[in-house]
C-alpha cells in the first residue's frame, strides 16, 4: 500500500472530503494521511518543510511559493470560481449597480473587508480588484489565518463585508443571513478556486501513484456533479457538524469542477501572474511551464 500525504483546507467543496468518507483510495492501494491547513499560503509552506505530498490549492499562493524556488507543478484542476463576496443585509449586490464595480464598491468606503489569508486566492482577487477599481486606498483587506473565525464575527458586528469560499458564504447566511453582492462567475471569470499541486520530485519518481490519485480525484469530480444529494451525505457524515441541506447548498453556490485542466483555466490563472506581481507577491513574471504539468491530464485525456 503506497501512503500518501495529503495537505487540505477546510473547504467542504473540494474532493477531499468525499475521498475522506470513502475507501475509494484504499481499495486502489493509496493509504491516505490527511493533513488539515488554514489556508494555501499554509499548504505552501508544508511542501516547503517536505511535510506533505500532494496538495488541495488554489494556485495563486503555489504561485508565489514557485517564484521564490518552490519546486512544484500543478498536475490537476479542481474547481474554478470558487471566490465571493458576501455582506450583512443592507449593501446593494453587484447586479443592482448594473454590474458597475466601481459604483458597487463605493458603498464600502472606510469599511474593512475581512477575507482569509494574505497571498491566498480570495486575498490576490480582492485586493486587484480594489486596486483596479481605484479603492485600495479607501476600503481595507484584514486577513485571517483562518477563516473561519470569519462568520461568528459578522454575527457579533464586528465584520460587515466579507470574500471567502462557497462554504464560508453558506455559514454566514445561516449565521447572521449574510447575502451574496458579487457572485463568483462576476468577482474573477473561471478563476482557479483550487487544484492540486504536488512536488516535482514526486512527479518525476511516483507517476502511477499521481495518475491513480487524480483519476479518483476526478471520479469525485464528477460524482459531486451528478449526485449532488449522494456527495452531500457523505460529506456531512464525514464532517459530522454539518447537514446535508449545507452541503447541498454549498455546492450549489459554485457548480464549476473538474480534474481537467482546459484552457480557460490555465489562461485565467495566468492572468494572476500580473496581479501578484503588481500586489508585490512575486518578483517576475512566470509561465505557464512554470506553474502546470500537463502530461497526467493529457494522459487521462481530461
Amino acid at each position: 500500500m503506497t501512503k500518501l500525504r495529503i495537505g487540505h483546507l477546510s473547504t467542504m467543496y473540494h474532493s477531499s472530503f468525499l475521498l475522506m468518507g470513502t475507501d475509494w483510495l484504499e481499495k486502489a492501494g493509496l493509504e491516505s494521511e490527511w493533513k488539515l491547513f488554514g489556508g494555501g499560503p499554509a499548504i505552501v509552506s508544508a511542501f516547503e518543510k517536505g511535510e506533505i505530498d500532494i496538495g488541495y490549492i488554489g494556485l495563486p499562493p503555489a504561485m508565489i511559493g514557485i517564484d521564490r524556488g518552490l519546486q512544484v507543478r500543478c498536475i490537476a484542476g479542481g474547481h474554478a470560481e470558487g471566490t465571493v463576496m458576501i455582506a450583512v443585509p443592507g449593501f446593494l449586490t453587484l447586479d443592482d449597480c448594473s454590474n458597475d464595480m466601481r459604483l458597487f464598491l463605493k458603498q464600502f468606503r472606510g469599511l474593512t473587508i475581512a477575507c482569509p489569508p494574505a497571498g491566498s486566492i480570495h486575498d490576490v482577487i480582492i485586493r486587484n480588484c480594489l486596486r483596479e477599481s481605484g479603492y485600495d486606498n479607501n476600503i481595507g483587506v484584514l486577513n485571517y489565518e483562518w477563516a473561519d473565525l470569519i462568520p461568528e464575527l459578522m454575527a457579533d458586528g464586528e465584520i460587515k463585508v466579507a470574500v471567502g469560499t462557497p462554504s464560508l458564504a453558506v455559514v454566514s447566511r445561516r449565521c447572521c443571513n449574510a447575502e451574496i453582492v458579487i457572485p463568483p462567475e462576476k468577482l474573477w471569470p473561471g478563476n482557479p478556486s483550487y487544484g492540486i499541486v504536488a512536488g516535482c520530485d514526486m512527479i518525476e519518481n511516483s507517476h502511477d501513484v499521481l495518475l491513480k490519485f487524480i483519476s479518483l480525484h476526478e471520479a469525485a469530480c464528477r460524482f459531486i456533479c451528478g449526485n449532488k444529494e449522494e456527495a452531500s451525505r457523505i460529506v456531512s457524515e464525514t464532517v459530522g457538524v454539518i447537514d446535508v441541506d449545507f452541503v447541498r447548498e454549498m455546492y450549489e453556490v459554485s457548480p464549476k469542477y473538474s480534474a481537467g485542466i482546459p484552457q480557460g483555466y490555465i489562461a485565467s490563472t495566468m492572468r494572476f501572474v500580473r496581479a501578484l506581481h503588481e500586489s508585490g507577491y512575486i518578483s517576475g513574471e512566470l509561465r505557464q511551464e512554470d506553474i502546470f504539468d500537463l502530461r497526467f491530464v493529457k494522459e487521462l485525456q481530461l
